[in-house]
């Protein structure tokens, strides 16, 4: 839940999502250093891994330069500064390119790496996303800008 601190609103996750991406990715290699027995091949691996981890980074990037045109925050951490609904470009097909843009790079990653483990990190990295991040993100948008948050989630998907 959003709480108080110097007047701002701001949400249950501490830890930059980026950072989360970081930490995702190293438990990701981790695993498949580990536990080398459990990976696979996929043809063209370089080039696969290496296009849908671009894509990721050029979506997180549309969506970032969709809140600076609209001149609001980019920090998930204060969305106290938001000073504007963002529901254009790359908004109107993701409520959360950022986010996906994330997991679009953790992707790339896990199929570079092989590895049937580091796939769990997919589902962990969403999940903890959704419930730290997302879901409290949500709340406080739906108090901030009312109706028109409601009608815009209801007709844009959280993810894609």
């Amino acid at each position: 839940m959003a709480t108080d601190v110097n007047g701002l609103k701001v949400l249950e996750l501490k830890i930059p999502p980026v950072v989360l991406v970081l930490i995702a990715a190293a438990g990701m290699w981790s695993v498949s250093a580990l536990f080398p027995t459990l990976s696979f091949d996929v043809p063209g691996v370089v080039w696969l891994s290496s296009s849908i981890a671009l894509l990721g980074v050029l979506v997180a990037i549309l969506g970032v330069l969709a809140f600076r045109t609209a001149g609001t925050t980019v920090d998930p951490r204060v969305p106290d500064q938001s000073e504007s609904l963002v529901v254009s470009g790359v908004y109107r097909h993701s409520r959360n390119p950022m986010y996906l843009g994330f997991l679009l790079v953790l992707v790339g990653w896990a199929l570079f790496l092989g590895s049937v483990l580091s796939m769990l990190f997919l589902a962990a990295f969403v999940s903890y996303m959704n419930r730290f991040q997302i879901i409290p993100e949500e709340r406080f948008m739906g108090e901030k800008f009312g109706e028109s948050y409601l009608r815009y989630s209801r007709e844009v998907r959280r993810w894609l």
